[in-house]
């Protein structure tokens, strides 16, 4: 909900899974939100410039986790030619 400045006013707003696009339950306590400090080219951290990654209870029981994430880090740059599909 919104109010009439256009900012949020909600008391919980549900996180959704990086991975499988899945909302995230308030009473998932498996889920874990992990974030990687972006680099510049020296390879220092950029104060306060992150990348989010959300992965649900679900991702994590099947030992999933390790693998979504060099996938969604390779989509966005972060990695490079750490995963390949293979199934």
């Amino acid at each position: 909900m919104e109010n009439e400045k256009g900012v949020i006013v909600e008391l919980y707003v549900p996180r959704k899974c990086s991975a499988t696009n899945r909302i995230i339950k308030a009473k998932d306590h498996a889920s874990v939100q992990i974030n990687i400090a972006n680099v510049d080219e020296a390879g220092r951290a950029i104060a306060g410039s992150n990348t989010t990654y959300a992965l649900s209870g679900y991702v994590r029981s099947r030992g999933e986790a390790d693998d979504c994430l060099n996938r969604l880090a390779q989509q966005d740059g972060i990695l490079k030619n750490v995963w390949s599909y293979s199934r």
